[in-house]
């Protein structure tokens, strides 16, 4: 059933007054009617019917009879409202033109200062995952990301939408934190990605090299940013950046993340500060006086209790995630062998691991380094007793 009081307080806003409406909705409902009628259905002073049916004539929504009684009789509210209606729209169609010229005027004011404006959107941490999830699913060529731990494990929650993407063959490149190092939330990502490792400043996210997404570690709110090019811009150089400095973690997966976590310590200590060590102060022929066992120790690596296997296994691992190496120990003829993809001394450090090693344990070990300018490097050991 019609409301008749909602209808009165609806009409008032198409610029009746509160007795103009009582008295056209009870003309709607009771049909012709005399004055003394209407006063009496609409609730009317006796007084005010006669003007107020004026008014309402003036506003081609009543008609008045010339006859004795007066009959008043209500316009049909699809004729009576039709021009009032129209004009409303005409109104609301002329502020839209207004707005969009508006809009213009702004745009080209900024354009001419050099300025353009780009869209962008907070959201809470509640909201992020769900976003989140809505992006990756949504992407069309790549995903790159940058995410310490706590984003790390946000990401394993998209796992069927990573999956999804893997599928499509989207490229999917992500770098973690050196503390998210053999944690279960790598172990989460699906295989296909790939990951490296690296300090990391931010969390963001790339897709399609245009959109992005960065999430606050500490409060976990995050902003989504569309069609930014110089940002975007940016933030892949910086990705691509860290990524080209970033180590390889494929070595390091079947690893516990105690083992995992002590290989990559001693990458960093001899990437930082043997290397160079190594490389300006010694000559090959020299490299039996450098006591790399002692060198690691004194920052917190302890080698001296490990077999020679676990040794040339953590060498080998080491290897293969920075330069592509390996290290290889061929019982039956006492030879060890380490590779290095890259020339220039890169796999000498780790030789004189194994070297330091070996003497500690009696061995009088000797050694060939063979330098090729194409082809990388190699260190031949011999170990005799």
């Amino acid at each position: 059933m019609v409301n008749e009081n909602a209808l009165t307080v609806s009409l008032e806003e198409f610029g009746l007054s509160k007795y103009e409406a009582q008295a056209y909705v009870a003309l709607i409902s009771k049909g012709t009617i005399s004055a003394s009628e209407l006063a009496y259905y609409s609730d009317l002073p006796r007084t005010k019917v006669y003007p107020i049916l004026l008014k309402l004539e003036k506003k081609k929504l009543a008609i008045i009879s010339t006859s004795k009684p007066i009959l008043c009789t209500a316009i049909a509210p699809e004729d009576a409202f039709d021009d009032i209606v129209q004009g409303q729209i005409n109104k609301v169609n002329a502020m839209n033109t207004l707005v969009s010229n508006l809009k213009k005027v702004s745009e080209e004011s900024k354009k001419s200062r050099g300025a353009e404006e780009k869209r962008y959107f907070n959201l809470s941490a509640n909201a992020v995952l769900n976003r989140l999830k809505i992006m990756i699913e949504s992407s069309k060529s790549s995903i790159h990301v940058i995410v310490d731990p706590g984003c790390l494990v946000l990401l394993t929650e998209c796992k069927e939408q990573l999956l999804s993407v893997l599928r499509r063959d989207l490229e999917l490149k992500i770098i973690i934190a050196p503390s998210s190092i053999g944690s279960e939330s790598i172990k989460s990502i699906p295989d296909g990605a790939k990951i490296r490792i690296s300090d990391i400043i931010q969390n963001c996210f790339v897709f399609d090299q245009t959109e992005l997404m960065l999430i606050d570690g500490n409060d976990g709110k995050g902003a989504t940013f569309s069609s930014t090019e110089i940002l975007s811009a940016n933030q892949m150089k910086v990705f691509s950046y860290v990524w080209k400095n970033a180590l390889k973690i494929d070595s390091l997966n079947n690893m516990t993340k105690a083992d995992a976590q002590e290989v990559y310590r001693i990458i960093r200590i001899i990437n930082e500060s043997a290397l160079g060590h190594v490389l300006t102060t010694t000559l090959v022929s020299k490299i039996h006086e450098i006591d790399m066992l002692a060198f690691l120790e004194k920052n917190g690596i302890n080698l001296k209790s490990k077999s020679l296997q676990e040794i040339i296994d953590i060498v080998d691992c080491s290897l293969q995630t920075i330069c592509c190496g390996r290290a290889d120990f061929e019982k039956g003829t006492k030879n060890i062998t380490i590779e290095s993809k890259m020339n220039s001394g890169h796999s000498l450090p780790w030789a004189a691991i194994v070297m330091a090693y070996l003497q500690k344990h009696g061995y009088t070990p000797r050694l060939v380094y063979q330098n090729h300018s194409q082809g990388g490097e190699k260190v031949h050991i011999k170990i005799a007793s």
